[in-house]
């Protein structure tokens, strides 16, 4: 095994001396070590409960036969890192993240290893630690929060806050209703509950092979996460003692399970559910990492050839749990697979030892060969109770099938549709291209309104996300116009700022219906709304987007993938050489140094030693 350097021979008694001080005992030097790499945090909902987590997974390693040691990542959450200059180290978390799975791991020769992300760059940061460090990898998330519920018993969730704080600044909310979502929205611990980046993330690593089934969906309060935590234990001991016996090549590795193939599998099923825009950044980083030829444009390609299945909030009144009761990620997987053949890669290796299209067949609750694991699953429903504690509430149903559309309060069949009653023929996310965005722009069709599919307005132009809130707010976006905020790329904010307070903003200010915007920075999972992001290149490089002027005519055309400025080119050229390029926002610090070496968003942001 991989720890034997570290623990075998009469050289290493003085590493096994250090490693009796952990707590190793003489039988804990044959089995193998499996690194627990916990994000657990005080400041991230998402995490709080992962102190809990990680001693559970630690009991359930050592249940399986091995020694587990945890070591803990950093964490920023967005949320609260929003609408300020704290955002701007969010994005560049993840490759602190990365460099953290990957020094802890390379430097402790761990044989194995469990990841418990849950958050944002957590999930990415640590899906590029692993495949840098291609070991027998399990990816086990926290699980997602539940929904909010008003006193009226509508559901809400983080971004109806958002909204609402707008809203009270336009007059149109009393400090008590404000109050009354604040206290609403975010009732218990995990991923926030709509398909934000997060839940986004946790969804893909099922598509992608490296999480097990139910990964992205099984509510964090939930006591079935136990199952879970304790099969991905299993799971990668058996891994473990696997790839000692066969070695190389049996899909055992991440960079065996992150594939070609298995991406296009993860951006499938991105597209049937209509993720966040910042999974296409994170994939193409995590693409990078794995030595995988991948870009924007196969990312169209698959746009154009999946239906769009399933849509939740912010794109429709849907949360994670609905789309769990509904059948989770096996079911949407199943629902493309049906009206879509030859599509997704079913035969692609994942952690469970199964293929993707086993595992779908065994998950997927409208399959015939569904297991009763997977029905029982599917049947967890939210606690309704404030609450920090995570793996707490129990299961009320012992099937899904015995809670009809009337129990649950919504229809399956709506929530994850079959493709012939899709929502769109074509994919949630889209590619859009112009003399505004030559390398590419990044825009969420799942959450855009129909009549604003198409839109042509001047633009009005922020040099910041913060004084783009403050314009919005302040009435100086009018009906018809599209705002641009510029300067905030992977090198320009540094870091990508996200947007979604100044499109929270929009919608509280009623103009999500009338109004556009643009950004070379990104957007928030939890954005909906004609907003088009990581426009490359940035204006920092140079980009077009850097060249407008107040006033000018953008055009915005999603069903033809259209993304431009009514500028002639010899006009574009007169301003290019007119442009100067400011000055670095940070001189010193992390960010300083991130700016210097961060990428254009249609690679991912990746940073260029």
């Amino acid at each position: 095994m991989r720890s034997d350097l570290v623990k075998l021979g009469d050289a290493r008694a003085p590493h096994r001396s250090l490693l009796r001080a952990t707590g190793v005992s003489d039988d804990d030097f044959s089995k193998p070590f499996i690194a627990v790499c916990n994000s657990y945090t005080d400041i991230v909902p998402g995490h709080v409960h992962l102190n809990r987590v990680g001693e559970f997974v630690k009991q359930c390693v050592r249940e399986a036969g091995a020694v587990p040691f945890v070591f803990n990542t950093i964490g920023v959450d967005d949320g609260i890192a929003m609408g300020h200059s704290g955002m701007k180290y969010s994005l560049a978390s993840r490759e602190l993240i990365a460099d953290c799975v990957e020094t802890v791991v390379q430097a402790h020769c761990f044989d194995g290893m469990i990841c418990i992300p849950n958050c944002d760059k957590i999930v990415p940061g640590m899906l590029m630690g692993a495949v840098r460090c291609n070991i027998p990898t399990v990816f086990v998330s926290g699980g997602p929060m539940e929904a909010g519920t008003t006193a009226d018993g509508k559901k809400i969730d983080l971004i109806d806050v958002f909204a609402g704080a707008a809203a009270k600044q336009q007059g149109k909310l009393t400090a008590d209703e404000l109050l009354a979502l604040e206290r609403a929205g975010c009732p218990t611990c995990g991923s926030c509950s709509g398909l934000f980046t997060a839940n986004s993330m946790n969804c893909l690593c099922e598509a992608l092979g490296m999480a097990l089934p139910c990964n992205g969906t099984l509510l964090a309060t939930s006591a079935e996460r136990k199952r879970l935590f304790r099969q991905a234990a299993k799971r990668v001991v058996e891994m473990v003692y696997q790839f000692d016996k066969l070695g190389a090549g049996h899909g055992l590795l991440p960079r065996e399970i992150v594939t070609l193939e298995s991406i296009d599998n993860s951006m499938i099923l991105d597209m049937a559910m209509g993720g966040s825009t910042n999974t296409v950044l994170h994939m193409l980083a995590i693409a990078h990492e794995a030595g995988v030829e991948y870009d924007l444009e196969r990312i169209n390609v698959l746009s154009s050839r999946t239906a769009n299945v399933c849509r939740v909030a912010p794109s429709s009144h849907y949360h994670v749990e609905d789309v769990h009761n509904s059948g989770g990620v096996a079911t949407i997987l199943g629902s493309i697979n049906r009206g879509c053949p030859g599509l997704l890669h079913l035969d692609c290796p994942t952690v469970t030892g199964q293929t993707l299209g086993e595992n779908i067949a065994a998950y997927d609750v409208r399959s015939e060969q569904v297991s009763q694991e997977a029905l029982e699953i599917a049947a967890v429903t939210a606690g309704g109770q404030h609450t920090v504690e995570g793996m707490s509430v129990q299961r009320q149903a012992a099937s899904i099938r015995d809670l009809s559309a009337e129990q649950l309060g919504f229809d399956p069949c709506d929530c994850i549709r079959e493709v012939e009653h899709a929502y769109s023929p074509e994919g949630g996310l889209t590619i859009l291209r112009g003399n505004l965005a030559p390398q590419g722009a990044v825009v969420k069709t799942a959450g855009v309104l129909p009549e604003m599919l198409r839109h042509t307005g001047p633009a009005v132009i922020f040099e910041s996300e913060t004084d783009a809130y403050a314009g919005i707010v302040n009435g100086q976006v009018k009906a018809g116009d599209v705002v641009v905020i510029r300067y905030e790329g992977p090198r320009g904010g540094p870091g990508m700022q996200e947007m979604l307070a100044p499109t929270s903003a929009i919608k509280g200010v009623g103009l999500d219906d009338k109004v556009a915007l643009i950004t070379d920075g990104r957007f928030s999972g939890g954005t909906a709304g004609a907003c088009i992001g990581h426009i490359s290149p940035e204006a920092a490089a140079g980009g077009p987007i850097g060249l407008l002027q107040s006033g000018d005519i953008i055009e915005i055309d999603m069903p033809a993938r259209k993304l431009a400025v009514r500028l002639s080119a010899e006009e574009l050229q007169r301003r290019a050489q007119a442009w100067k390029a400011p000055a670095p926002r940070f001189k010193s610090g992390y960010l300083s140094k991130y700016a210097a070496l961060a990428t254009s968003a249609d690679t991912g942001a990746v940073l260029k030693w």
